[in-house]
């Protein structure tokens, strides 16, 4: 009876623990559904700012953040109400009107005399004392469209003319080469075109009406086979010749995003995404060059592709695809990593993002230092920031699939990618150049949607590359626009492709002629 009872009790202590270890496997459970119903709802209702309610003025932090008493039902009993004060301290600020004239704007003066200028008292003739400026304002004259003839002219002479024995003697002019052969389009056209669809972000079938306003009759198909044409003949030596210099750099910035090509030859639907790729160089190896390549996956492939012939750093988030590829590191992004310690939005979330935001601080104070110097602070300072982070993650208990154990996941597993800036003075500690440099192609894609075809997804690329180029060093892209396509098509750029130094957008010839 004493072994029954024995038996029996074993059974249900074995059953109890059995039953404790259900309870608490349900109660992570549990904690993990709530903590993803927490995140969903914050999503969907929260602010999707990347400021973090951390950061608040001059380090302060929120009063009654995490603070239980302040969640207490209020006391009625007798309490002190003693007063405080504060004194806030704003930083002057130097105001500008809202309005104001670049330098170098032509001025139009318009003046006004009185109508009479004999004295009402002794009728004799008065004399002017002064002037005011009384105001100013903007005038604006609408372009005009002219219809260009290029007439050539010839000459013979009419002395060997009339000797049987000498041969004709004719001489005629000769107009230069049409931008695009057989087309009304002429460089400023073209460069208007192609402005306000990579600058302006105008679809080319609203630009239809703007043009027939200014009196040139057209289409969008016919706008668009312009566009193509000029990037295929004119523009892609240029972008070419850009990539070549970009590849010899050392350290590169790159992104991808999706965007859309309804006729694609790999038999999928026009739904399915395609890319837009973008390498950036980084402005301590020379003028800045922004290229974007279209693609139609997000392939490695596509990467070995767009940065074939480059040996460096790149630096990229952690999408799978940037990785294991000869000659080539890898360095991550350390904006991406703050994102994910954000989302976790708890305490151990904070103390995430404050050894994000110390690093941080110190990239925005050695921005001005040079690649050594930068490199010299960075093992002074960031490395045992950097040091500290990791402990703190490999020694917390951080598990289940909440934000807080996704962050913690991300970090550790780009260990590597994420410490190459402490070796580096020319790397950037975050991506967000590259994510900057895409965001045209963001903003256009919600203006004109898709691509047709391949080839003007193509032609879009090579546009966005020179626009951006052009910005990065300071040039008016239209008039850059207008003197390749007005010279380019004069040279002999194919044979030749060393006079295309001369029309790199950083080159001393383009800075001089059309530099903002």
């Amino acid at each position: 009876m004493t072994n029954v009872n024995q038996k029996q009790e074993e059974q249900n202590e074995r059953i109890i623990r059995l039953l404790e270890q259900q309870l608490a496997q349900s109660n992570r459970q549990i904690e993990a559904l709530t903590e993803q119903v927490r995140q969903l709802t914050k999503a969907l209702y929260g602010s999707k700012s990347e400021k973090s309610k951390y950061q608040a003025p001059d380090g302060q932090v929120s009063l009654f953040e995490d603070d239980p008493s302040f969640s207490d039902s209020e006391q009625t009993e007798k309490q002190s109400t003693g007063t405080v004060s504060y004194t806030v301290i704003r930083k002057k600020t130097n105001k500008k009107r809202n309005d104001s004239f670049r330098d170098g704007i032509e001025v139009e003066e318009i003046h006004h005399y009185p109508s009479n200028t004999q004295c009402d008292c002794c009728s004799g003739e008065m004399a002017e004392v002064g002037s005011t400026v009384v105001r100013e304002e903007a005038k604006f004259i609408p372009a005009t469209m002219k219809r260009v003839q290029h007439i050539e002219h010839a000459y013979e002479c009419k002395v060997c003319k009339k000797d049987v024995t000498q041969k004709a003697q004719i001489k005629r002019g000769k107009a230069p080469q049409a931008t695009i052969q057989r087309s009304i389009a002429g460089p400023t056209i073209l460069a208007k075109l192609i402005y306000d669809k990579f600058i302006q972000y105008l679809p080319l079938y609203r630009q239809v009406k703007e043009w027939e306003r200014y009196g040139l009759l057209t289409n969008d198909k016919n706008l668009s086979n312009w566009v193509i044409r000029a990037a295929e003949d004119w523009l892609l030596p240029v972008y070419k010749q850009m990539k070549n210099v970009l590849m010899e750099k050392s350290v590169l910035h790159v992104d991808e995003t999706y965007a859309q090509i309804i006729k694609r030859s790999d038999g999928k639907s026009g739904q399915s995404n395609a890319y837009n790729w973008v390498c950036r160089s980084v402005p301590s190896q020379g003028p800045i060059i922004v290229l974007f390549k279209s693609a139609l996956s997000r392939s490695r492939a596509v990467l070995e592709d767009l940065i074939s012939g480059f040996k460096g750093t790149v630096i990229c988030d952690g999408y799978s695809a940037y990785g294991h590829l000869p000659n080539i590191e890898f360095a991550n992004c350390w904006a991406h990593v703050r994102r994910y310690w954000l989302k976790a939005d708890s305490k151990n979330g904070q103390i995430g993002v404050d050894y994000c935001d110390q690093l941080f601080h110190i990239e925005r104070k050695i921005k001005p230092l040079s690649p050594e110097e930068r490199l010299e602070v960075r093992q002074q300072e960031s490395k045992p920031i950097v040091d500290e982070f990791f402990a703190w993650i490999d020694s917390s208990p951080f598990f289940g699939k909440n934000a807080l154990a996704k962050a913690a996941e991300y970090t550790l597993s780009r260990a590597t990618g994420l410490k190459a800036f402490l070796d580096n003075g020319h790397l950037e500690i975050d991506n967000n150049p590259a994510e900057n440099a895409i965001r045209p192609n963001v903003i256009g894609r919600k203006n004109w949607l898709f691509s047709v075809s391949e080839a003007g997804a193509n032609a879009n690329a090579i546009c966005l590359s020179l626009a951006e180029t052009a910005k990065a060093n300071g040039i008016d892209f239209y008039q850059y626009l207008v003197k390749l396509m007005t010279e380019l098509p004069t040279l002999p750029i194919h044979q030749q492709p060393e006079l295309l130094h001369n029309y790199m957008p950083w080159s001393k010839n383009i800075q001089g002629t059309c530099a903002k």
